[in-house]
């Protein structure tokens, strides 16, 4: 049926332009004014079409519609549109209205896909690009798996709300259970890996190290997938998001994209199903799109899951599956800044540094070196010195003579120069005073009986006093003597 309907769309592209001749009209200057119709490249939900990327540009501020060749822009860019509306019949989305017995699904609402040798690391958390989502789009991941007991049960509930997801499975749970990786495929979820052994040592590895680790958890994932190996893409995710250049630069040797994260819900810590709920919806509206980061191992994410997805239709959001590119699927038609985590804004200046012209050195002429002929003082011969002007003298000798005539003035006296002492000198009385009060203190305690005098036996006492009273009997005898 899908045959028959692309077979029809060829017709179609030639009325769509006569159509479109008559709506815009034919302008000689390669213009076209639009009237109040859609975007020829869009739909109405702002997804962008399958075709060559620049050929349609409504971005102009008059309002004007510019192609390559005036309207045979428009005609290009409709064929894109119905032919990739053509293309997308051959791969039907996971609509909600397709999930039976589950009006309230929230489905998938688009595929995205991406071309990991043009952009080789995404994750708002790590890198500087991450996928270029619409606003309130979500990517839905899950790391560690499978693991049958839940892993088993988180495809289900994706299954019954049409959503698809992708899974970055461990090489040796790909080991033993090969057939959960055979699951992944048959649900139509995107595969990618996640080392062989989980080590949480990326960022302290060799390169030597971290290949086998790469290598053998690709091969083992490939092997799991028996004979669709091409069902897993080249999408890696660093366990624990422990990145390191070396593995960065080996993994994007390889072809591979390199995942990291916009928001995490830290299911993967021991709390509870509602926090994980909690976490999910605050970071996911904090920021208003990206990837989500997951695990399908934990009984917690299990339980929070559905109350996420309902949540996230309630506050219409929409989710996203991504895909990588082939031969026969080529990129979405993206531009540069839409990767960007942090895109410069259309409102502010812009800083751009000159375009440096590119001179061609080589096919200009130049002119010859000068010679000792291009100057006339040099090939005169020797110059008579004499008649040269002599170095004027400075000073000039009139600004000499004015100086020495000038006036003298009186040599100032001294006392110009004295300045009075703004503090007078007061006599110390109150130092005389104090010595004063000092010396007659020192006599007083001269005049006192000493301890010494005082601590004195009274037996010296009475001796001294008994000389003292022999001497004066002596000199009473001496002053009568000399009478007679």
């Amino acid at each position: 049926m899908s045959q028959l309907i692309c077979l029809a769309c060829a017709p179609l592209v030639e009325t769509t332009f006569a159509i479109a001749q008559q709506v815009f009209g034919n302008r000689a200057d390669g213009r076209s004014h639009v009237a109040t119709v859609a975007h020829p490249c869009y739909d109405e939900s702002g997804i962008a079409a399958a075709g060559q990327r620049g050929k349609c540009d409504l971005r102009n501020a008059d309002g004007m519609m510019r192609g390559n060749h005036g309207l045979m822009g428009v005609r290009r860019c409709w064929t894109a549109l119905l032919l990739g509306a053509c293309a997308g019949l051959s791969t039907p989305l996971a609509r909600a209205a397709d999930c039976p017995d589950h009006p309230d699904a929230i489905g998938t609402s688009r595929v995205l896909v991406v071309d990991p040798r043009e952009h080789p690391r995404i994750g708002a958390m790590q890198y500087k690009e991450t996928l270029p989502l619409h606003d309130h789009e979500v990517v839905l991941t899950f790391d560690d798996g499978p693991l049958p007991k839940y892993s088993n049960q988180v495809l289900k509930i994706l299954a019954d709300q049409c959503v698809k997801a992708t899974f970055f499975t461990i090489g040796q749970q790909a080991q033993s259970n090969p057939a959960g990786v055979r699951k992944l495929v048959a649900a139509g979820q995107t595969i990618g890996t996640h080392s062989q052994t989980h080590p949480l040592t990326f960022n302290k590895m060799t390169l030597e190290q971290a290949k086998p680790e790469v290598d053998q958890g690709i091969a083992s994932v490939t092997a799991a997938l028996g004979d669709n190996p091409s069902a897993l893409s080249p999408f890696f995710r660093v366990p624990g998001l422990l990145r390191a250049e070396a593995v960065e630069g080996y993994v994007a040797s390889l072809g591979v994209q390199m995942w990291s994260a916009d928001f995490l819900a830290d299911d993967w810590r021991k709390i509870s199903a509602a926090k994980v709920y909690e976490l999910a919806i605050k970071r996911i509206e904090a920021r208003g799109k990206g990837i989500l980061l997951l695990h399908d191992i934990h009984e917690r994410t299990v339980l929070a899951l559905p109350k996420i997805l309902h949540e996230l239709k309630a506050r219409g959001y929409r989710i996203v599956q991504v895909v990588p590119a082939t031969a026969e699927q080529p990129p979405t038609p993206t531009e540069p800044q839409d990767w960007l985590v942090h895109r410069p804004s259309d409102d502010g200046p812009v800083a751009q540094w000159p375009a440096v012209p590119a001179f061609n050195f080589a096919g200009s002429t130049t002119r010859p070196n000068p010679t000792t002929a291009d100057y006339s003082l040099l090939s005169a011969g020797p110059v008579d010195t004499s008649v040269l002007p002599r170095e004027a003298s400075w000073p000039p000798p009139a600004s000499v003579a004015s100086a020495q005539a000038a006036p003298t003035l009186p040599m100032p006296a001294a006392t110009l120069f004295e300045i009075p002492d703004p503090m007078p000198a007061v006599p110390p009385r109150r130092r005389v005073a104090r010595t004063q009060d000092a010396s007659s203190r020192r006599s007083a305690a001269s005049a006192k009986p000493t301890a010494h005098a005082r601590r004195e036996a009274p037996a010296e006492r009475s001796k001294r006093s008994s000389r003292a009273s022999a001497a004066d009997q002596a000199g009473v005898r001496i002053a009568s003597l000399k009478q007679r």
